[in-house]
C-alpha cells in the first residue's frame, strides 16, 4: 500500500479509480486515507491485543482536514495505549446525542427563567459560534479542551458566521474578548443543564479562564450635550421624526436602557406621580422617576390612535426609526464614537458629579448589584476634589499673610 505524507495538495491531487484503495501517512503510523472514485475517508488501523481493528475518522473535508485528522489519529493511539477501545467506544456513543441535539434541547426546556431579549441574545451565539466549533461533537465527549479551543477560535474571529438577518446599527457579529466570554458562559449554562438532565457528570466549561473584557465608558461632556441638543434639533425641523427623536432625549433623560424606552407602553406611564412603571426591564420590574423635562416630553409627545406605544410606528408596532436617527443625530454632532447605551452612562456620570450618592444612582438606574454601579466611583470624586481644592487655597492664602499681624480668616 502506497505511504504519501497526506496533505490537501496532495490529496486533491489523488486520482482513483471505483476500487478502494488506502495511503497511509509518512508521520503518523496507521493513520490514512480510503479513497474510492470521489470519496476522501481519513481512517486510522491500529492493534489492540491480539485483534486489528479499523475506526472512520471522518470524510475529507470541513471538518476534517490532514492536520485535524491527523491530531485525532494521535488522540486515539493514546486511548489505544491506554487499553481503551475507540471504536467500542463510539459504537456505545453512537446513541449519545450531539452537543448540537443537547442546544436545541436547552432552548426547548432549560430557559424558562430567561428575558426574551437575552434569550435572542443566546440564540445568536449558539448560531453563530457554538454549533460551528461543538455541534457536531457529543455532548458526553465535550472537555475542557473544546471549550478552550472554543474561546480561543472565537477571541480570534474563527468560525464567527455572518448574521442574515438586519442587525441594530454598530452590530457585531464577529468575535473578539467579549463575545468570547459570552460563548463559553452560555456553554457553561448548557452543560450545567446536561449535567441536571443526567446527558453528562460534569461541566468541563466551569472554571475556564475568560479573558477580561473592558467595560465601555463614554460619557458626554456639557459642551457635547449641547451639540446632541442641536443636532436634535436639526433632526426635528429637517424630518418631523417626532417619536424617535423623542425616544433619544428620554434615554437621556431617564438613563433607561434601549429597550426600556423603545418598547415602553402608555399604560406604564403616569404623568401625575412623574413615574414610568417597567414591568418586563432588563432587571424585571421596576420605576423610572421622572423629571419635569422627561415629563414634559411624554406629556406633549402626540398618541397615536390604536398604537398602545409611547415610541410608535406603524401597525401598532413601536417605531423602526430610533437607531437610523440616531446615527444621522450623532454623525451631524461630531459624536461618531458614542452609542444610545452612553446616554444612560452619561445620565450616572452627572448624578455622580453632582454628588448623588452611589446607592441612589444605583436605584435610579435599576441596578441589582453594587458593583455594577461601582464603576462611577471615580466620578463621584469630583466634588470632593473641588472642595478639597477651595479648602487648599483658602489655608494657603491664609499662610501667606505670615508677617501680619492679627489672625488670618480661615
Amino acid at each position: 500500500m502506497p505511504k504519501i505524507k497526506l496533505t490537501k495538495s496532495a490529496i486533491d491531487a489523488l486520482v482513483s479509480g471505483p476500487k478502494r484503495e488506502h495511503y497511509w501517512d509518512t508521520k503518523v503510523i496507521g493513520f490514512g486515507l480510503r479513497a474510492s472514485g470521489a470519496e476522501r475517508i481519513y481512517v486510522l488501523k491500529y492493534r489492540l491485543g491480539s485483534r486489528q481493528r479499523w475506526f472512520r475518522i471522518g470524510r475529507h473535508g470541513s471538518p476534517w482536514t490532514p492536520d485535524s485528522a491527523r491530531a485525532e489519529a494521535l488522540r486515539l493511539l493514546g486511548e489505544v495505549a491506554a487499553g481503551r477501545d475507540p471504536a467500542e467506544a463510539r459504537a456505545d456513543g453512537r446513541t449519545a446525542m450531539t452537543f448540537a441535539e443537547l442546544l436545541n434541547l436547552y432552548f426547548r426546556e432549560g430557559v424558562a427563567h430567561k428575558k426574551p431579549s437575552t434569550l435572542r441574545s443566546d440564540k445568536g451565539r449558539a448560531r453563530l459560534h457554538l454549533e460551528p466549533l461543538l455541534g457536531p461533537k457529543r455532548a458526553n465527549a465535550i472537555t475542557r479542551g473544546d471549550v478552550e479551543h472554543l474561546l480561543s477560535a472565537v477571541m480570534n474571529g474563527r468560525k464567527a458566521a455572518a448574521a442574515p438577518e438586519k442587525r441594530r446599527v454598530g452590530g457585531v457579529v464577529a468575535g473578539g474578548a467579549g463575545v468570547a466570554a459570552q460563548c463559553v458562559a452560555l456553554a457553561s449554562s448548557v452543560l450545567e443543564f446536561a449535567m441536571r438532565r443526567g446527558i453528562r457528570p460534569d461541566n468541563p466549561a466551569r472554571g475556564v479562564k475568560k479573558p477580561p473584557v473592558r467595560k465601555m465608558q463614554r460619557f458626554l461632556s456639557y459642551d457635547e450635550l449641547r451639540r446632541l441638543a442641536e443636532s436634535l434639533d436639526t433632526e426635528l425641523s429637517q424630518t418631523n421624526g417626532v417619536h424617535a427623536i423623542a425616544a433619544i432625549r428620554l434615554l437621556a433623560l431617564t438613563g433607561c436602557r434601549r429597550g426600556e424606552i423603545a418598547s415602553l407602553r402608555w399604560k406604564s406611564v403616569d404623568l401625575e406621580r412623574r413615574l414610568l412603571h417597567l414591568t418586563d426591564s432588563k432587571t424585571r420590574e421596576k420605576a423610572i422617576y421622572l423629571s419635569p423635562a422627561a415629563a414634559e416630553i411624554l406629556a406633549t409627545l402626540p398618541r397615536i390612535v390604536g398604537n398602545p406605544f409611547v415610541i410608535a410606528g406603524g401597525a401598532g408596532k413601536p417605531s423602526g426609526a430610533v437607531d437610523k436617527t440616531w446615527d444621522r443625530v450623532r454623525r451631524r454632532a461630531d459624536l461618531r464614537d458614542v452609542r444610545l447605551h452612553d446616554l444612560r452612562h452619561t445620565f450616572a456620570s452627572v448624578g455622580a458629579g453632582a454628588s448623588v450618592g452611589l446607592p441612589i444612582i444605583g436605584k435610579l438606574l435599576g441596578h441589582t448589584q453594587a458593583s455594577t454601579t461601582a464603576r462611577y466611583s471615580h466620578l463621584a470624586d469630583d466634588p470632593i476634589r473641588r472642595a478639597a481644592d477651595a479648602i487648599g487655597e483658602t489655608i494657603a492664602a491664609a499662610m501667606a499673610e505670615r508677617g501680619r499681624t492679627g489672625a488670618p480668616h480661615v
